[in-house]
């Protein structure tokens, strides 16, 4: 396919500019998708102020989801799809070969980890061959390696981009947290990585889902919606005591599973090893790009606790967001708030940090629009 694509390229931290970009050759190992929208993911916020400076002009976005355009011969033997087809994108781009590959774990596998030189989907630079790695364009490079997912008949292109952050919900809080019937789960911080987990933990029979947030507008309105998809109780941490309150729903047994979601501070780790009982787990998974300064290590041993890092998604919980987005399981495309064209994508990408539309939850970009 001979022709330009148009694309929104950063450019510098905090800067996208629209371009004219060659659509690169299909080769016999290579393919090419017609993007039909692309979700804006959280970690897009620090790649757009970050990556430009270390890997130069790049296109983001890694939450794509799209029609097959062109095929070659040997990536069509291995993928099993066809031109025409509708589907949602993985970001990462594994080895295959790896013991994590061969499980599906492909966000582990050191060939999806940009932080040691890997491909990834929204995190490579234009100057690697043949530029259009990322989602917020018309077209997408298709590598050999890329990871697919049939989107179900039915579900439409913007609803199938919720994917991978409910896919996270589901790998954290029912994969790894061993959410269940019975169960109390306290989720910290009410963004699209905890409104998943809402979900997961209703789809997984929870007995009590708690959701914590602030008292600003953004986090009053993320609360209501935590309600709306399946929460018990939600706690504004700025005007209620927050293990009190959690110690007054469960009679004093406090949480099976708390699930850290909330980024940049440090104190919600330390509030999440407190807030679970005795053989409780936590699952860490709001990066804070510091370091903790104190950690209550002796509480952990004490009351038995399972404490794990968490990121990304597996294969499988992948499949299964798809699965609950084709039935609307608990209205979860009432998460998709936004959606913008191309020449918008610095609006979308600043209202992740509460700088651009009011109620934006999780957004869309339609390079078509």
């Amino acid at each position: 396919m001979e022709h330009t694509v148009r694309a929104a390229v950063a450019v510098e931290a905090g800067k996208t500019e629209l371009r004219e970009l060659a659509a690169p050759p299909t080769t016999e190992t290579s393919g090419l998708l017609k993007v039909a929208v692309t979700g804006v993911c959280g970690s897009d916020g620090p790649y757009y102020q970050q990556l430009p400076a270390s890997r130069g002009p790049l296109v983001l976005g890694h939450e794509t989801v799209g029609y097959v355009a062109e095929l070659g011969d040997i990536a069509r033997a291995k993928w099993g799809v066809r031109e025409g087809d509708l589907v949602a994108l993985e970001e990462y781009l594994p080895c295959g070969h790896c013991e994590f590959c061969r499980s599906g774990e492909f966000r582990l596998c050191d060939a999806t980890d940009w932080r040691l030189g890997g491909l990834r989907y929204g995190a490579t630079g234009l100057s690697v061959a043949p530029g259009l790695w990322g989602g917020f364009s018309q077209y997408q490079f298709l590598h050999l390696n890329t990871v697919f997912h049939r989107v179900p008949a039915g579900v439409s292109p913007r609803h199938a981009a919720l994917a991978l952050p409910l896919a996270n919900g589901i790998e954290w809080t029912y994969l790894q947290g061993k959410a269940g019937p019975g169960q109390t789960v306290v989720i910290q911080g009410p963004g699209q990585q905890g409104l998943s987990c809402v979900v997961a933990a209703r789809e997984a029979g929870a007995e009590c889902i708690i959701v914590t947030g602030l008292s600003n507008e953004t986090d009053k309105r993320r609360l209501a919606l935590a309600r709306e998809l399946g929460a018990h109780h939600t706690i504004d941490i700025e005007s209620q005591d927050l293990l009190e309150t959690v110690a007054d729903l469960t009679g004093g047994h406090m949480a099976d599973l708390v699930i850290d979601c909330a980024a940049g501070g440090t104190e919600s780790v330390g509030t999440a090893v407190q807030l679970a009982r005795k053989r409780g787990r936590v699952i860490l998974g709001g990066q804070k790009r510091r370091r903790i300064p104190e950690f209550d290590s002796d509480r952990i041993i004490a009351r038995f606790l399972t404490v794990k890092g968490m990121r990304g998604h597996s294969y499988e919980s992948v499949e299964l967001a798809l699965q609950l987005i084709a039935g609307n399981r608990h209205g979860v495309t009432k998460m998709s708030t936004h959606s913008f064209g191309l020449e918008d994508t610095d609006l979308a990408l600043r209202s992740l940090a509460g700088q651009g539309v009011d109620g934006a939850i999780h957004m869309t970009i339609d390079p078509w629009a």
